[in-house]
C-alpha cells in the first residue's frame, strides 16, 4: 500500500470539517451542535481518503 500526503486544498476542507465540529460540540451554536460528531468524522475520514487515494 502506498500512501501520498493529502493536497493543500483537502488538508484545509478537512481542519475546517474539525474545527466546526468542535465549535459545535464545545459552543453555542445550535445549527452546529447536532452535526458535530458528523464533521469531525467527516473531516477524519476526508484525510484518510487523501492519504489514501492519490490526488485527492
Amino acid at each position: 500500500m502506498k500512501l501520498t500526503p493529502p493536497k493543500v486544498i483537502t488538508w484545509w476542507i478537512a481542519v475546517a470539517l474539525g474545527v466546526l465540529g468542535l465549535i459545535g460540540h464545545f459552543g453555542n451554536v445550535a445549527a452546529l451542535s447536532a452535526y458535530a460528531f458528523w464533521l469531525v468524522t467527516a473531516g477524519l475520514a476526508l484525510l484518510v481518503l487523501a492519504t489514501l487515494i492519490k490526488d485527492l
